[in-house]
């Protein structure tokens, strides 16, 4: 049975109990070892983005619908759209391995991480292969049909199915390279809303490479044992958007309360 992977407890160097990380929070460290370290040393968090809700949505009945024709034992239409030749997985499991707290895990024992992250979906192809899938929503004027190019933004959708891939293989599961995302495109070019908005959806193939995992742990583990990184950078090469804004709140704070304190 899953244990929960809520953390209740910062990280102790040295500790002997294994310590829950997040598929987000190997994101969080590839973008920025600085906030990776005071969130999971010292709970100090970054602030939080407002809740993606029509996402949710999205993505919750997307689970509905695939989960109707998993029950059937039937290819999906979009499967049979783009030409994919896979059914829907079905395995006593996946509402666990769905559930933000639980998810698929797996022990890293090379560092006593206990690695987690929630799946969308899971496909199975003719050869037994478990193909990882990701719903996607987002309302674009362009057609979306593939990630873009390596190197932006796009790259933490690469990286996050590729940590999910890793996770099934270190349960044993045979898992495909190719995973596919599931991409909802939201039509704004209509005159009326009506209480309706109309999506094109596309399905496309990212070929994933689970090697950065492993050196990524071991760094990740090197950084929870050791004193505070310095500022950090970015993914995209600048410096990181937080650490920037919490050191220019502080020098400006601080020249206020000097500047006030040297007024005669």
């Amino acid at each position: 049975m899953a244990v929960s992977t809520r953390n209740t407890k910062s990280y102790l160097p040295g500790q002997k109990e294994s310590f829950k990380i997040s598929r987000t929070k190997i994101e969080d460290f590839h973008n920025c070892q600085r906030c990776f370290w005071l969130d999971r040393r010292m709970k100090i968090r970054r602030p939080s983005s407002p809740p993606f809700n029509i996402n949710k949505a999205i993505d919750e009945l997307f689970k509905k619908e695939f989960d109707s024709y998993r029950a059937e034992g039937k290819k999906h239409p979009l499967q049979t759209e783009f030409k994919i030749d896979a059914k829907p997985y079905a395995h006593k499991d996946l509402d666990t391995w769905r559930h933000n707290f639980t998810g698929v895990q797996a022990l890293h024992e090379p560092t006593n991480l206990l690695i987690f992250g929630a799946v969308d979906d899971i496909w199975v192809n003719p050869a037994g292969e478990l193909i990882v899938v990701d719903y996607k929503a987002t309302a674009k004027t362009s057609e979306i049909t593939d990630l873009g190019p390596v190197g932006g933004w796009q790259d933490t959708y690469r990286r996050q199915m590729e940590v999910y891939q890793w996770l099934l293989r270190q349960n044993g599961f045979e898992v495909s390279d190719t995973g596919y995302f599931v991409y909802a495109n939201a039509d704004a070019s209509k005159e009326h809303f009506k209480n309706i908005i109309e999506f094109r959806t596309n399905v496309f193939p990212h070929k994933g490479d689970d090697s950065w995992i492993e050196p990524t742990l071991l760094k990740m583990k090197e950084c929870l044992e050791g004193e505070m990184p310095g500022v950090g950078v970015s993914v995209m090469g600048g410096p990181c958007e937080h650490c920037a804004y919490a050191r220019a709140r502080t020098e400006l704070t601080l020249g206020h309360i000097n500047g006030k304190s040297g007024k005669k």
